[in-house]
């Protein structure tokens, strides 16, 4: 095994087994027998436990799994913000807000999102060391275009639960 197979592999492992730690955190916390509305949720985890890690694992499919992981994020990420916000802690102290709401969920689903980038970055421009960072950070697939993308579907998220109340 080369050690590009074996960094790969190991990302791919890393991936999906926050997937799977997410998904099992998320059945505890928020089991679908209580609420069916959590089904969305698990149906995103298996996505992120199997589709999104195959897609990744071709060279052909690996933009649409860096994609499809990207937003995968960013829907639960918005989810779990609106969760917090609607079950906001009391008093609302920094370390209420730090322990008591999504806000250590979120940043376990982005170090997912951090995982297949690395996984997309590496295999799309190589393992040269030397290699320098180059494009438009707003430009796809660099972090400005992801940055853009969260603030608008937050906004759209945002528009919906306004007008369709």
């Amino acid at each position: 095994m080369t050690i590009r197979a074996y960094v790969k592999t190991t990302l791919l492992i890393g991936l999906i087994a926050i997937s799977i730690g997410g998904l099992l955190l998320h059945l505890r916390i928020h089991p679908v027998s209580k609420n069916t509305s959590n089904l969305l949720p698990v149906i995103s985890g298996i996505l992120s436990i199997v589709v999104v890690p195959l897609l990744l694992s071709g060279r052909k499919t690996l933009s649409y799994g860096y994609t499809l992981n990207g937003f995968l994020v960013i829907v639960g990420s918005i989810a779990m913000a609106h969760f917090a916000v609607a079950n906001w802690p009391q008093p609302a102290t920094a370390g209420s807000i730090i322990m008591k709401t999504t806000l250590p969920d979120i940043l376990i689903l982005w170090t997912r999102f951090f995982i297949g980038k690395a996984i997309f970055d590496l295999e799309l421009y190589g393992y040269d060391p030397d290699r320098q960072k180059a494009g438009k950070s707003y430009r796809y697939p660099n972090m400005g275009w992801w940055v853009v993308h969260v603030a608008a579907v937050s906004v759209v998220y945002a528009l919906g639960g306004l007008l369709w109340r």
